[in-house]
């Protein structure tokens, strides 16, 4: 089995990370939260809710301010954790390290949930229908999911890069390699930083073979009026995708 990797807790990455979280200003902010927040609806008031990949805590008290009964978070990182105790006063939320790979290992007060949300953490674990099947154990009936990804599409080639011109305007962003499936090494504040590239076909299906029904699928994109030219390049190419899933009554 692959190592299971904590990159958020190395010093150089964790800070680098931290400073564009606080900025409030990053792709998570601007697309990622707003359309996973999207498909929460119609209320999370009094659900029980497992965040996986939770890091600062940020989900797990906007929950609470909506709610939310209780949330139980989960992160592999000890940095991110320590931070997200810090600045959480709510006895309803409760913090517990340990990765994904493990889930099936943990034991956790207040299961099943009525909604497990993983925001941009499934691309780092390495046996995607493990963890789905573990994740659906782990549901009510008529418990969701709602999880986003980094896109296929970005995650195909390593480089994760737009080709430029010389001038260095952005030409095109290159997919290849889509249907090899498999860990992609990459640079993101540090040097390999592990990404598993899977399809879209896989995160689908893989959650239909755990026994969970698909309710939707976004690709989040910019709001066309958006002043910011900045982010229209990723009306170009998808960032994200999201899958929200039910398990049936």
């Amino acid at each position: 089995m692959p190592k299971i990797q904590n990159i958020y807790d190395d010093p150089t990455f964790h800070d680098g990370y931290r400073s564009l979280r606080q900025t409030g200003t990053g792709l998570n902010d601007v697309l990622e939260q707003p359309a996973l927040r999207s498909l929460l609806t119609p209320s999370l008031k009094g659900l029980a809710i497992l965040d996986l990949g939770c890091g600062f805590g940020d989900f797990a008290r906007y929950a609470r301010q909506q709610q939310a009964a209780s949330v139980t978070g989960i992160d592999v990182s000890s940095k991110m954790l320590d931070a997200a105790r810090h600045i959480t006063n709510d006895p309803a939320i409760v913090f517990i390290q340990g990765a994904i790979e493990n889930l099936a290992d943990m034991e956790i007060a207040g299961k099943p949930f009525d909604l497990i949300i993983s925001s941009l953490a499934l691309h780092y674990v390495a046996d995607y229908p493990a963890a789905i099947g573990e994740i659906s154990k782990r549901l009510k009936s008529g418990g969701r999911l709602v999880f986003s990804v980094e896109h296929p599409i970005c995650t195909a080639l390593a480089a994760q890069k737009w080709y430029q011109d010389d001038a260095g305007n952005k030409q095109f962003w290159p997919v290849d390699h889509y249907r090899d499936e498999g860990p992609r090494h990459t640079h993101w504040f540090v040097d390999d930083v592990i990404k598993y590239h899977r399809t879209v076909e896989t995160y689908v299906n893989g959650l239909l073979d755990a026994g969970l029904q698909i309710t939707r699928l976004l690709e989040p994109e910019p709001l066309k009026e958006a002043a910011d030219a900045k982010w229209q390049k990723h009306r170009r190419r998808p960032p994200f995708l999201i899958l929200a899933a039910e398990k049936p009554r």
